[in-house]
């Protein structure tokens, strides 16, 4: 073997760990992702739960939001740096308090009709709390793992992230249960929220990677939140949220879609 040959294997054998260590974070980003969507989707089912007296059409929408959330931050790979396993036990350790607490208020709920007002505004906290811990591991996996999230799949995941706050939001004053939601979304109002959704999309739709199937996905999510568009900007007049709660998650799931046709192209 030529000196040549033995430095190129050499380097070849070096950089193998670094993307493994890449490709792990990759895939915990994602995971990660996934599990704070629907961590944050639970609060809003609890919300719909509570304001549709109870249906249990909710109820069922509650556990199946809590089981996906656990299997996603259950199969968080093995993070790259001593920050990010700190913050991940800690994320495990706050989402199991925030299971417990919404366990606690499902049940009163179906046993005496109705929920006091603080606890409510804990689990409100708490939850906050959960997304700020997800965003905190979720900078910290790309710092310490190497790996960026390629920005057009950021953007998606983020346009993701708004349409749920939104969703949870607006659940949070159909409810009625003092106070609205405010995870991630600055302490903005509804109609303010929907605005920057509005302008975000619209800024996806002309960015010039997007492929022909890409741009018909982003017609189709389009379409679906110009359906709902005018009700969140005039949120305080007639109530619609199972109209919102419908669309909302019809939406995310177009986004996350486009967000992992994004992933594949600039992969």
């Amino acid at each position: 073997m030529t000196s040549r040959l033995l430095a190129i294997l050499l380097s070849t054998l070096l950089t193998l760990p670094a993307f493994a260590t890449q490709s792990t974070s990759a895939d915990s980003l994602l995971k990660l992702h996934q599990m704070r969507l629907a961590a944050q989707r639970s609060l809003g089912d609890f919300y719909m739960y509570n304001g549709m007296e109870g249906d249990q059409r909710y109820a069922r929408m509650i556990d199946e939001s809590v089981q996906q959330a656990d299997a996603r931050l259950k199969e968080l790979g093995e993070m790259p740096g001593e920050a990010s396993k700190a913050l991940s036990a800690q994320l495990t350790r706050e989402w199991q308090n925030y299971h417990g607490e919404l366990s606690g208020l499902v049940t009163a709920l179906k046993q005496a009709g109705f929920t006091d007002l603080q606890p409510v505004a804990d689990l409100t906290d708490r939850n906050k709390r959960l997304m700020e811990l997800c965003n905190e591991l979720y900078a910290k996996i790309q710092q310490e793992g190497a790996a960026q999230v390629p920005p057009l799949t950021q953007r998606s995941r983020e346009q993701s992230l708004l349409m749920q706050t939104i969703a949870v939001d607006y659940a949070s004053r159909s409810a009625s249960v003092g106070g609205s939601f405010m995870g991630g979304s600055g302490g903005k109002a509804i109609d303010e929220l929907a605005s920057d959704f509005a302008t975000q999309l619209a800024s996806m739709e002309q960015a010039p990677q997007n492929t022909p199937e890409i741009r018909q996905a982003l017609d189709g999510i389009s379409t679906k939140w110009r359906y709902i568009e005018k009700s969140l900007k005039n949120y305080n007049e007639k109530s619609v949220p199972f109209l919102i709660n419908k669309y909302s998650d019809r939406i995310i799931d177009g986004l996350e879609d486009v967000s992992a046709r994004y992933s594949a192209a600039q992969s």
